[in-house]
């Protein structure tokens, strides 16, 4: 066994954001068609309840697809399966629930913080602009030092995956 290299798993990345643009362009197509009047005021009215509208119908579904897929017996996503890559515990054993919740969570915050700092800019808000740059700042460095520690170790860890104790492989 071996691990997988960073090449392989940006390319397993892209192959899962294919599936999430299409879900996202299913749901966008769907809501700004059919239910379009009664979603309208969810994403105008305040930032708050358009990022909780949007976690619900965006975030929470694409991070239950990472969760459940990397800690079934396939341990990794139709992109990680299509590579050959899986996602293993430090005795390369299938990951748990809950370490799967904790590894999606923390690889996924960024984006969350970036959506709430996106709202804040769009709709009023009690933040101010400057507020919103820095936490829009500090989500491009995060994102960064997420993409560069794989390369920075032996084992191609990445932040979610040290705090969540795991290990992707070939």
């Amino acid at each position: 066994m071996s691990y997988a290299s960073f090449k392989i798993r940006i390319y397993a990345f892209l192959l899962d954001y294919l599936l999430i643009v299409l879900y996202e362009i299913l749901v966008v197509g769907t809501i700004s068609i059919i239910f379009r009047t009664f979603f309208t005021p969810l994403f105008s009215s305040s930032p708050v309840t358009a990022e909780l509208t949007g976690f619900l119908i965006m975030t929470l579904p694409i991070s239950l697809y990472f969760i459940f897929c990397e800690c079934s017996r396939c341990q990794g996503t139709w992109g990680k399966k299509k590579l050959g890559i899986r996602v293993v515990d430090g005795s390369s054993q299938r990951i748990g629930l809950v370490r799967s919740i904790a590894r999606t969570s923390i690889k996924f915050l960024p984006w969350e913080v970036a959506h709430f700092a996106v709202w804040h800019l769009m709709l009023p808000t009690n933040f101010s602009e400057i507020t919103i740059l820095v936490i829009l700042n500090a989500v491009c460095f995060v994102a960064l030092i997420y993409l560069v520690s794989p390369l920075t170790n032996k084992k191609r860890k990445s932040v979610y995956d040290w705090v969540a104790g795991t290990e992707v492989v070939r």
